[in-house]
C-alpha cells in the first residue's frame, strides 16, 4: 500500500497532543513525557516570577519552633528568601543565582557564599536544605527522568517519576522520585542515598487555589531518620508573574533590602 500522507494540521495536531496532556488541555489518553511533566510542576509552583509569604514550622519531638518568611523568584535561577519572624530570625536571608548562593546574617552583618557542598545541608536548622527552599529546578537539568509508576488521586491520573542523575552530575541524591498529577500539579518527593535507601520524604499536605492555579500550599519534610522529627512550610499569600524590581535578586537587595 503507498504511504499515508497526513495534511500538515493534522500532523501539528498530533505532534502537540503530548504537551496538552501535560497541561491538563483534556483527558489523559496516554503517559506524557516525563521531563515535560515535572517541568510542567516546577512552571506551576514558580511560573515566570513569583513571590510569595510563608510560615514554617520545625518540629522536634520535644519542641517546636515557628517563623514567618517572604520568598521571591524569577525564571529558573534566581530566588530571594528572607525570615521577617520571630525576632530573633528576622532579617536571615538566602539569594541564589544560577549556580550561587550567599547568605546574609544580620547579627554578624555578613554576607557569606556557600560553597556548592553546602546546599544540600539543613537550611536554618529545619529539615529543607538550601536549594529546597530556593525551589532549584537541578532535578530538570542534572537527571533523566522515567515515569515509573501510575495511580488516581481526585479524577486526575498521579505520575511518578523517576530521576536518575546524568553521569558525573554534581548531585548528593543517588535518585529522586516525584509524584506528579496529570495537570502538572506537583504532589510530592522522595529522596534517596547513593545506596538506594530513602533518606526524605516531601509531601504536599494541602493543594489551594492560590495566584490563578491549584498550588501545593502545604509542604511536609520528613527525614526517615530520626523518628519523629519534621518541618512544615505553609504558603499563605502567593502572586505569580510578576514585574519585580531589578534590584530584587542582588546582594545589596539581600543585605539591604529594599522592598
Amino acid at each position: 500500500m503507498p504511504e499515508t500522507v497526513l495534511p500538515d494540521r493534522l500532523r501539528r495536531a498530533l505532534l502537540m497532543l503530548p504537551l496538552a496532556v501535560v497541561l491538563g488541555a483534556g483527558p489523559v489518553l496516554a503517559a506524557p513525557d516525563a521531563t515535560a511533566l515535572l517541568r510542567a510542576a516546577f512552571n506551576n509552583w514558580r511560573a515566570t516570577s513569583s513571590a510569595t509569604t510563608m510560615t514554617m514550622t520545625i518540629h522536634r519531638p520535644d519542641w517546636e519552633r515557628h517563623s514567618t518568611m517572604q520568598s521571591w523568584t524569577q525564571g529558573t535561577d534566581k530566588a530571594l528568601v528572607r525570615f521577617t519572624d520571630p525576632p530573633g530570625d528576622a532579617g536571615n536571608a538566602t539569594l541564589k543565582i544560577g549556580n550561587d548562593t550567599w547568605v546574609f546574617n544580620p547579627k554578624l552583618n555578613q554576607v557569606i557564599k556557600l560553597p556548592a557542598s553546602m546546599l544540600a545541608q539543613s537550611w536554618m536548622g529545619s529539615d529543607f536544605s538550601y536549594d529546597d527552599l530556593a525551589k532549584s529546578d537541578d532535578v530538570l537539568t542534572l537527571y533523566t527522568h522515567r515515569i515509573i509508576g501510575t495511580g488516581q488521586s481526585g479524577g486526575h491520573t498521579v505520575y511518578t517519576v523517576e530521576a536518575v542523575p546524568k553521569p558525573g552530575a554534581p548531585v548528593v541524591w543517588g535518585k529522586l522520585t516525584a509524584q506528579v498529577r496529570d495537570d502538572g500539579v506537583f504532589l510530592g518527593e522522595t529522596y534517596f542515598d547513593q545506596g538506594m535507601q530513602p533518606v526524605r520524604t516531601m509531601t504536599v499536605d494541602r493543594l489551594s487555589q492560590m495566584g490563578g492555579r491549584i498550588y501545593p500550599a502545604v509542604l511536609t519534610m520528613r527525614p526517615v531518620s530520626p523518628a519523629g522529627q519534621w518541618t512544615r512550610v505553609e504558603t499563605t499569600q502567593a502572586s505569580f508573574d510578576i514585574s519585580l524590581p531589578a534590584y530584587t535578586f542582588t546582594r545589596s537587595n539581600l543585605q539591604n533590602p529594599r522592598n
